[in-house]
């Protein structure tokens, strides 16, 4: 048994019925290098059933504390059954692509049950008609719940399940594997107060090493707080989410993106952040929403030691990058986002990223409960300023292709959270060379998917044709 952190539990807190606090994958495989050219359901529920002790969470199920006394605990689940998380589907005809992300939006739309581990996976076949794939091809959909796992980590076991090759190996360790005994209300309780008990003399040590640092902090908020652009505007992804999701998602040869990076100075996920902004600008311009001033993005920053254990949870900060909506001009869009990228980043490396997560754990579990609810059932998003206008995650895969029960992954799209305040987000992830950015979104602010995944589009293509003028041949398709 092990206790949530603090940011892992806000997640538990705020989930509702409309905005289920899950994040996924949907990964496309080709049969064809399978022993056999198949693969077959039994062999997924197999593998998975052999692998789950590379994941503790796909075994684990939550128990929350009487009356939010403290943050949640996982229990190793001792009714765990594969069968149940894993199900099987198939596209409806033609199997083109535009059925496809309308499925995915359906299944990614509905909430995990709680009284099981919080995942599940789809394998969804069927897939005869979308376009770059070859006939016959097969998708996973997975569903984890975000208080389980951030996307680091979903990239990091991901890899871990799958295999470098099309053999199928052997992955020992899972007869180690031993259920908890199920807690009592009363045992939960009485680890409650001696935490709370010993809360004020841990945040007294935690304080003690983290204003050694924040000095240079202050000086570094004070340097760019005239910088900070306030308020950030209001569109129609800053209200509240209603329970049904679209999804769509583009892909991009990784290297054109390089390309582009090279020339402007900046870094791939400056690329990202302005393809992003020139398809938000293209969107709301074609609405007539466009703000005059810039919306803002908020970019997760992954704060995991990457020589650790892949364990799952959340260990993340956050850095706000204006996007420069307002400026027309591509190739200055782009340039305008890498220097806003720069002080970001330099501002949170002076506040401490790690210190930022780490403070989560001394928050009043009542009361951040208490105002998750109060926020959802009064529909708060609806009233008060945004924060930020989206969010643009980047999450980079394997460089090289991977297996999954012998077949190849062909690529893959990131799904996030759609919640009140913030219904539109982007995810980023590579893979073999291609990068693809995909939206989740709730359906009421944006009912036409398609074209917005078609702005994304048009946006590199005036990046790299501002670019394509001084280094042609850099940038050719």
């Amino acid at each position: 048994m092990r206790q949530l952190s603090g940011i892992d539990s806000l997640f538990l807190f705020q989930e509702t019925p409309a905005q289920p606090m899950h994040v996924g994958t949907l990964s496309i495989f080709d049969p064809s290098t399978a022993p056999g050219g198949i693969v077959r359901f039994k062999r997924v529920i197999q593998t998975m059933q052999d692998r789950a002790h590379l994941a503790p969470y796909l075994r684990e199920r939550v128990f929350e504390v009487p009356f939010n006394a403290d943050f949640p605990y996982w229990v190793r689940d001792h009714s765990f059954d594969p069968e149940f998380h894993i199900r099987h589907i198939a596209l409806p005809k033609p199997g083109d692509w535009r059925q496809l992300c309308i499925q995915v939006a359906r299944l990614y739309a509905r909430p995990l049950d709680r009284s099981r581990p919080l995942w599940e996976l789809y394998v969804i076949e069927g897939l005869d008609n979308v376009k770059g794939f070859p006939r016959g091809s097969f998708a996973t959909l997975t569903k984890t719940h975000h208080a389980a796992i951030d996307g680091k980590s979903v990239a990091d076991i991901g890899t871990a399940l799958c295999d470098p090759t099309p053999e199928i190996r052997d992955v020992p360790g899972s007869e180690e594997w031993q259920p908890d005994p199920v807690p009592t209300a009363a045992e939960l309780a009485i680890l409650a107060f001696q935490n709370n008990a010993l809360k004020p003399l841990r945040y007294m040590e935690f304080m003690q090493k983290a204003l050694a640092g924040w000095s240079g902090s202050l000086q570094a908020l004070a340097d760019r707080a005239l910088d900070i652009q306030r308020p950030v505007p209001r569109t129609r992804f800053n209200g509240t989410v209603s329970a049904h999701r679209v999804f769509e998602g583009v892909d991009y040869s990784l290297d054109e993106i390089r390309a582009v990076k090279n020339e402007a100075g900046g870094t791939v996920n400056d690329v990202v952040l302005a393809i992003c902004a020139g398809a938000l600008r293209r969107y709301l311009e074609a609405n007539d929403e466009l703000p005059r001033r810039s919306l803002v993005s908020m970019c997760p920053i992954s704060v995991r030691d990457p020589n650790a254990t892949a364990r799952g949870g959340n260990e993340v900060t956050a850095m706000a990058v204006p996007l420069h909506t307002n400026v027309a001009d591509a190739a200055g869009r782009l340039a305008a986002i890498i220097t806003e990228t720069r002080n970001a980043k330099a501002l949170t490396h002076a506040i401490g990223a790690k210190t930022m997560v780490e403070m989560a754990n001394f928050m009043p579990t009542q009361l951040a409960a208490l105002g998750a609810r109060v926020a959802a059932e009064q529909g708060l998003a609806n009233h008060v300023q945004p924060v930020f206008n989206t969010v643009i995650t980047n999450v980079p895969g394997s460089p090289t292709p991977i297996y999954s029960n012998g077949a190849k992954l062909l690529n893959s799209f990131g799904l996030g959270l759609s919640a009140d305040g913030n219904g539109l987000f982007h995810a980023v992830t590579s893979y073999a060379g291609r990068l693809t950015i995909s939206i989740t979104c709730c359906r009421d602010m944006i009912p036409d998917p398609a074209t917005y995944a078609t702005y994304l589009r048009e946006s590199f293509d005036e990046l790299k044709a501002a670019y394509a003028e001084d280094e042609p041949a850099k940038l050719s398709a």
